[in-house]
């Protein structure tokens, strides 16, 4: 049975923090102390692809709660299905109507908006090559390169246009989801914070909110980076 609302009984968090989406998924339960027990799903060593996981998520990907025996398997449903079930600060998604809804219209942009390119711009720079062994296509990197350059500019000139976050003046989990998605471009040589006054701004103010949490997600994505740049001195 479900968790009712108020609940404090934790549910299973199955994640990896190299993640985008399960980042913001754990800044946001950590930051709001919603009880949850920790699942790591290490995807570098195929950790998703075993029988046993397939039995919890078919599409065999993270992230996925099992809250009480009722699974999930999409970030934006657990996300909503917690704001449900758990008590959050009204901030991370607003009772009011219009607030929510343009916490809503972000997280319906971002999946095309931001979260593909940027995400296979990374893919391509860094994760294909780990997977294959072949060095990167420099005509496909430069081509997804020009489309999470767009992303970075949408967010700077278009959602942070006026506004100190993504859909208004208070933090949301659309935030989370926006931070964490240009967090992954740390694995390729686009800065997106560079020549984009609001974004770089407002990435510090994100992450003094939700600090230290949001340092401790990113923190092997830190250091992998930082060990991929080593590398190619």
């Amino acid at each position: 049975m479900t968790a009712k609302l108020g609940s404090r009984i934790p549910f299973k968090f199955y994640y990896d923090n190299l993640s985008q989406p399960c980042r913001a998924l754990e800044v946001f339960f950590k930051r709001n102390q919603i009880a949850c027990e920790l699942k790591m799903v290490n995807l570098g060593k195929m950790e998703h692809m075993t029988e046993e996981f397939g039995k919890l998520n078919p599409f065999q990907k993270v992230p996925v709660i099992d809250d009480d025996g009722f699974v999930l398997t999409e970030s934006v449903a657990i996300f909503r299905h917690i704001c449900r079930t758990r008590k959050i600060d009204d901030n991370w998604y607003p009772a009011d109507a219009i607030a929510r809804a343009k916490v809503d219209e972000y997280i319906e942009w971002q999946h095309i908006g931001i979260r593909a390119p940027c995400a296979l711009f990374a893919f391509a720079v860094f994760f294909t090559p780990k997977i294959t062994g072949q060095a990167p296509n420099p005509r496909q990197i430069e081509a997804r390169k020009t489309s999470a350059i767009k992303a970075c500019d949408d967010i700077n000139d278009v959602w942070l246009n006026g506004k100190q976050f993504v859909a208004g003046e208070q933090i949301s989990f659309a935030d989370l989801l926006a931070a964490c998605e240009l967090q992954q471009l740390l694995l390729t040589d686009l800065d997106p914070k560079e020549g984009r006054p609001n974004l770089a701004a407002w990435m510090e103010r994100v992450r003094q909110l939700t600090n230290p949490h949001f340092d401790e997600a990113a923190a092997r994505l830190v250091k992998i980076s930082k060990k991929h740049a080593s590398s190619k001195l």
